[in-house]
């Protein structure tokens, strides 16, 4: 039924194999109230867990049971909030516990499975987690991929699909017609509103033009903190702000009062290249208009008329994905064991070994190693700078939070690992002054310093004689986002939007 090589992956979720796993996959478009409901099972359970794809969103969900009278903890990897007594978990889905039985579980975007850098976690929690009541809640996506599994696993499910509680339409025009003006986007918005871009820059810039017109505005995208998103999400709801301009971060989860979704882009970049939006993303997007209970329609649309064949095409698309391996992901006692068998200590080799023995993944394997490029950098510099270190270490170094691409982040992560080689005391880092001042002009620095705090965090669980100021984590966290909070209403943009300047005539 498996390879041996995947009972051994099986073998580290014994406790799930025990329970006789009944599952639930409620599945549908954004609107369609299936989180709704299983976190209405999971309200009523004995026990149970919340596994999400942000902190945001395991913050939110302890909030709600909290506020239902259900005591819950919060587990991430930068925080662990644990309430005396509580025997339900909102926790983010790498911190899943394989040796934790609870009643009920539910595992939310199931379709993340497909995230070529985190996915394998879902496969974790779909395999491995311990409750007797399983509900697995997202698009449609995925589900046969999953149901293979199950189906192996001898494990039973239930399917329900679910439909859009309010109906979502393209608008008949786009917003500015055949080609982009300013101007027009200018007459054309409308309280409720949010304009979906693919860059900071964009987003900050289109953000500060709105505000000069004469609109409030809410700012929502990746680099912030999830305090400060869900501070900008508030501002929205509370009406507050009338415009929310927002990357696609707004389309996992967020519960937003959005009356039309404007996308001021149909392509992204994907950390490769520039590439169109495809049926999953748009959907899950263009799904936030039109909220139950306060509109009784969302509206879609794009700026230039020649965008709406692409915007039409996808929506209309089944996102159905053929069946394929489900991504796992290698374990610290799976890198020992090969650095024996190769032999080497270096972690790069192990991982280069593992992408090179997998790199052609099999439909008809039920699993496949997921392991990508951005790991392999990061072991590289991690066997640069601390090369005794034990190949445990440098595997738990490898799962540590870090944007490598940006020089700062890495610079920093890179004096981490120095201190855990050294086992020399690292500080907290320092809080400069301008976080108490009124200016806009340090936006950047403050997300990279939130960035910095995150690993620092994260680190504190892992090495906490090596990091050892987890105690003013929360004070600087508070200080940093009060003060982007400030900087985000007065920031002024960089001039022009990546479209603007496209359209500029060359010089």
């Amino acid at each position: 039924m498996f390879t041996s090589q995947f009972q051994q992956y099986l073998s580290r979720f014994t406790l799930a194999r025990q329970l006789g796993r009944q599952h639930h996959f409620f599945v549908g478009p954004t609107n369609s109230g299936k989180t709704y409901q299983a976190l209405e099972t999971l309200r009523k359970a004995e026990s149970g867990v919340y596994l999400a794809p942000l902190r945001l969103l395991a913050m939110e969900v302890r909030d709600r049971l909290m506020e239902a009278g259900v005591p819950c903890n919060l587990v991430t990897g930068e925080e662990r909030v644990m309430v005396p007594g509580a025997k339900h978990t909102a926790s983010t889905i790498e911190m899943l516990r394989p040796d934790m039985a609870v009643a009920v579980a539910v595992i939310d975007e199931i379709q993340m499975l497909m995230d070529a850098d985190r996915g394998s976690a879902w496969t974790a929690a779909l395999v491995g987690v311990p409750a007797k009541q399983v509900f697995i809640c997202g698009a449609n996506s995925v589900t046969e991929s999953c149901t293979r599994v199950l189906d192996r696993l001898g494990e039973p499910y239930t399917l329900t699909h679910l439909q859009r509680m309010t109906p979502l339409l393209i608008e008949a025009g786009s917003i500015c017609g055949q080609r982009y003006h300013a101007s027009t986007l200018r007459q054309a918005l409308q309280t409720g509103d949010a304009i979906i871009a693919f860059s900071r820059k964009d987003v900050l810039t289109l953000a500060a033009r709105i505000r000069q017109w004469g609109f409030h505005v809410a700012t929502i995208y990746g680099a912030l903190s999830p305090e400060v998103r869900r501070g900008e999400s508030a501002r929205f709801a509370s009406g507050e702000a009338q415009i929310l301009v927002a990357t696609d971060a707004i389309g996992m989860g967020l519960n937003l009062p959005i009356r039309r979704v404007i996308f001021a882009n149909i392509d992204k970049f994907d950390g490769v290249a520039s590439r169109p939006l495809n049926a999953t993303e748009m959907r899950q997007i263009a799904g936030r208009a039109g909220r139950h209970g306060l509109y009784d329609t969302g509206y879609v649309t794009v700026l230039e008329d020649d965008e709406q064949w692409h915007l039409q095409a996808m929506l209309a698309l089944d996102d159905t994905v053929p069946i394929f391996a489900l991504p796992i992901a290698m374990e610290g006692a799976d890198i020992e064991t090969l650095s024996q068998k190769i032999p080497t200590w270096r972690i790069a080799e192990c991982v280069a070994y593992l992408q090179n023995l997998h790199q052609r993944p099999s439909s008809a394997q039920p699993f496949q190693y997921q392991i990508t490029p951005i790991q392999y950098q990061q072991a590289l510099l991690i066997d640069e700078v601390a090369p005794k270190l034990s190949m445990r270490d440098k595997y738990r170094l490898l799962c540590a939070p870090l944007a490598i691409q940006v020089p700062i982040a890495r610079d920093y992560f890179l004096q981490c690992v120095q201190a855990v080689a050294s086992q020399q005391i690292r500080s907290l880092p320092t809080m400069p002054d301008w976080l108490y001042g009124q200016h806009a002009q340090h936006l950047a620095q403050a997300e990279l310093i939130c960035q910095h705090l995150s690993l620092y965090s994260w680190l504190s669980y892992q090495y906490p004689l090596v990091f050892p100021d987890r105690d003013l984590i929360d004070d600087a966290r508070k200080t940093l986002n009060a003060y982007i909070s400030r900087a985000l209403r007065m920031q002024a943009g960089y001039g022009k939007t990546q479209r603007e300047t496209a359209l500029m005539p060359n010089r």
